[in-house]
């Protein structure tokens, strides 16, 4: 079936370069029907989307059909069509990539090879995956397709073959253009594509630094070395964008993939690349033992941004911006009070027996990767439905993966469904636990 499809695309490309080549447009026809995207500037950047790369299955998603700029992301199909052309025998990892002078003028980041020189395939590669270089994307769009546009308008037909049905290239980079648009779950579709169709050449994409003529050149994808199991795959950032990032790991033989669109910061972005994917992970661990769960409800959305699950440690904790630390003198003790026993007598008569549990139902408001962080939801809930939490028990439970649940307990069956109606419909986390 694989070589049957690759035949199909082979054959896919020769016509479509040879149509483009001849009729000396920028995008053959198949291309120009795509439906010109416009970016909603109203709606937040954020998207994001998390699939399980063995069957396929969205397990959470958020806008992630909305039109995005993928920025250098983009460069994961100019990978695509790179290794293809490696396993099909039309390039070899030893031959040459020269670079020219429209190739050498592209605006950082950039590799920086003068004009005239020449890299290895394999190099170019290297340079695309960690350096993320925008010259050398533009060198290898020319040396397979000719010119950069040839190759954008083949980017585009290959997208749409693989399934990319909102996707449109028009460079091999991903520099700014209001033209080139993406969504959270196309390039999802094409990473999952990526590592399918070439699995013998993913492992590029989990290299943190390379060696090029006598310098080191380090890579910008953190978590390759923050989080275990994580093995790829590009990062992205433009004004327009925000930070971006196509991931995808691997724990306990399952892979998942995960992209995030639109973030505010390279470490907030980082942060919920590894929420998304750590809950993803949980959730299926939780599945194969009988549990109906998701990810978004485990996640506590925060709108407009997306789901926050940890703040970012990059940019500092606005809320607290202004706040003053005034240092004093420690107070002094106060005198013990003096009381009589029959104040203690009456006071203990007076004080109310503990409430026992109406119900052996409960709730679950959301998982944290901290106890903290769970005790606090636990209390926005509280505070926002004490209507229907009033007489519950607030209590934290570690689970599998060092996740922490937090759970509202000792509701009634109809008061954990209430419960659950009303903490949804204002777009938070709510599952109901029966009895077990």
């Amino acid at each position: 079936m694989f070589a049957k499809l690759k035949s199909a695309r082979s054959a896919l490309a020769a016509v479509a370069l040879a149509g483009v080549a001849v009729l000396g447009m920028v995008a053959p026809a198949s291309a120009a029907q795509i439906p010109y995207l416009q970016l909603n500037a109203a709606e937040p950047k954020y998207a994001a989307i998390v699939i399980d790369a063995n069957s396929g299955e969205v397990l959470y998603d958020k806008r992630a059909d909305s039109p995005r700029y993928p920025a250098s992301v983009t460069k994961v199909m100019t990978l695509y069509l790179t290794f293809e052309a490696l396993s099909e025998g039309r390039l070899k990892l030893t031959d040459r990539v020269p670079i020219s002078a429209r190739a050498a003028a592209q605006s950082p980041t950039k590799l920086g090879v003068p004009v005239g020189d020449s890299i290895s395939v394999d190099e170019a590669i290297r340079a695309m995956t960690v350096k993320s270089a925008n010259d050398i994307a533009v060198a290898m769009a020319e040396r397979l397709g000719g010119s950069e546009s040839r190759f954008a308008a083949l980017m585009t037909l290959r997208g749409q073959e693989l399934g990319m049905r909102n996707s449109r290239f028009v460079n091999a980079s991903g520099l700014p253009d209001s033209r080139q648009i993406s969504t959270a779950r196309d390039l999802a579709i094409l990473s999952r594509a990526t590592m399918r169709d070439f699995p013998q050449y993913y492992s590029y994409f989990s290299i943190k630094g390379f060696e090029f003529r006598g310098r080191y050149i380090p890579g910008h994808n953190r978590l390759l070395s923050n989080m275990p199991g994580f093995d790829g795959l590009k990062t992205g950032y433009t004004n327009a964008s925000g930070y971006n990032l196509a991931g995808s790991a691997v724990r306990d033989g399952r892979r998942l993939i995960a992209v995030v669109l639109g973030g505010s910061s390279t470490a907030w972005r980082d942060n919920n690349m590894e929420d998304l994917l750590t809950t993803g992970f949980d959730v299926l661990k939780r599945r194969s033992h009988g549990e109906r769960t998701t990810i978004a409800a485990n996640l506590y959305e925060d709108e407009p941004t997306g789901p926050i699950m940890r703040p970012s440690s990059e940019e500092g904790d606005g809320d607290q911006a202004g706040l003053k630390i005034v240092l004093t003198d420690n107070p002094k003790p106060a005198a013990p009070l003096k009381v009589s026993p029959n104040l203690r007598a009456a006071q203990a008569a007076a004080k109310p027996a503990p409430k026992k549990p109406k119900g052996e139902w409960g709730v679950q408001v959301g998982a944290f990767r901290s106890k903290s962080l769970a005790n606090e939801q636990l209390a926005l809930v509280r505070s926002r439905f004490s209507k229907f939490v009033a007489d519950a028990e607030g209590a934290v439970e570690g689970a599998a993966g060092g996740a922490f649940r937090a759970q509202f307990q000792g509701l009634t069956a109809e008061a954990a469904r209430s419960a659950c109606a009303a903490i949804s419909a204002k777009r938070q986390p709510c599952m109901i636990l029966a009895p077990r």
